[in-house]
């Protein structure tokens, strides 16, 4: 069997290592039959890059079916402006949103990214995804908008979604909830239901918006004045008892499982702490640094999570909420206004954190014999060191 033999001036395995002379041996089907020394290949055709090498990057969150609604929604106007925007502007030509879903895929390849954890509403990218060569993960988002009475209609009618994904398409996927301001604790307990069975993780967006906390601490707020505009009676609709969203989401999640809490901009050392002693070691943290900002212009504290040990893992959203769908972006955006977060940590969340976080570790997210991960080219366009994350830093996957 034919084999490439690829090197470069270093090798980062995304598992912490930064590994120097040596040479990654791959089989065809993309397979890595070996990692050795440069002396051990002799004299053999050796393909040498100027640059780093890292496995493919893992895009742990995002939403390829609004790729339509590229620049249609302003930036900075906050959450829930943002969501009513998504909720009533969405709708467009088949034509449009077929076209938008086919080229974000095209991009995200040419990215580097292998492995995608992507919500659907609805079945718009179940084709893509079905001819794409990047592996997703499909979560199919469900919420009911706090109003237990329609939680198990609204099941049903995401419950239709998720049997096309598997049944027509025969994609891997899985329902999960929305967040804990978007379902009650009635569609938990139907979401916990269909899932106890499934060894599949648990994706929620998580603490986003000053409007979250208001909406448990007050029980009034943005949220509740979203919702009845939308003719929506909240009078009964506000869970009691929790003081703040993550710990009203979580007592009705199951802590086996493994569960990827996304945005998390909010969260403060108690928060996370909570989080981690409810989850234990199946608890993945998924930053969207840029659609942070797009949207409500903040960051989450990024210092709080590395102080209590929180795997780490990265998304981009969706083009609603960015400019480009770019796992290297989102790694520049991070090192840009959080300086304190080194080189080997970023990549560690870029790979082998994400990979886990879709539980796909056995097969990508690290350079490891026997493993298929995408091998993706850094180098910097002005000569400098691709590790110090500048704009003039670029990716190339190499398989």
């Amino acid at each position: 069997m034919k084999t490439r033999k690829i090197t470069a001036d270093r090798i980062y395995d995304g598992i912490g290592n930064c590994l120097e002379d040596k040479v990654i041996v791959l089989r065809e089907d993309g397979e890595i039959a070996d990692i050795v020394g440069k002396s051990q290949v002799g004299e053999a055709p050796l393909e040498r890059y100027e640059g780093i090498l890292t496995p493919g990057f893992i895009n742990a969150h995002c939403h390829l079916e609004l790729s339509h609604m590229k620049r249609l929604v302003d930036t900075g106007t906050g959450l829930m402006a943002f969501v009513k925007d998504v909720v009533t502007r969405r709708n467009a030509e088949e034509e449009t949103i077929q076209q938008a879903i086919k080229t974000a895929d095209r991009e995200m390849a040419g990215n580097g990214i292998v492995a995608v954890g992507d919500i659907s509403n609805v079945s718009d990218s179940f084709q893509t995804k079905a001819e794409s060569n990047i592996h997703y993960h499909t979560f199919v988002e469900m919420f009911d908008f706090l109003q237990k009475k329609e939680a198990q209609k609204h099941f049903d009618s995401y419950n239709k979604v998720l049997k096309e994904l598997r049944g027509t398409y025969e994609l891997a996927g899985n329902a999960v909830p929305h967040a804990p301001y978007s379902v009650s604790e009635k569609l938990f307990k139907l979401l916990r239901d269909e899932n106890r069975h499934s060894d599949h993780p648990v994706s929620m967006h998580n603490m986003e918006t000053p409007s979250e906390l208001d909406l448990f601490s007050t029980g009034g707020g943005e949220i509740v004045d979203l919702y009845e505009g939308f003719g929506m009676d909240c009078s009964d609709c506000i869970p009691g008892g929790f003081s703040s969203p993550i710990k009203y989401a979580l007592q009705n999640m199951a802590p086996e499982k493994t569960t990827v809490l996304v945005h998390n901009t909010l969260c403060g050392p108690a928060d996370i702490k909570f989080a981690e002693q409810w989850a234990g070691a199946g608890l993945y943290w998924v930053t969207c640094p840029s659609a942070n900002l797009y949207i409500e212009n903040r960051l989450p504290r990024y210092r709080y999570f590395k102080e209590a040990g929180a795997k780490m893992a990265i998304g981009t959203d969706s083009l609603t909420s960015n400019w480009t769908l770019s796992v290297l972006d989102e790694m520049k955006v991070i090192a840009k206004f959080q300086s304190q977060l080194g080189f080997e940590e970023l990549i560690q969340w870029a790979t082998f954190n994400g990979a886990c976080a879709l539980k796909l570790e056995d097969k990508i997210g690290s350079l490891e014999k026997g493993k298929r991960p995408g091998i993706n080219l850094l180098w910097d366009e002005n000569g400098e060191k691709p590790e110090q994350l500048a704009e003039s830093v670029k990716v190339r996957p190499l398989i």
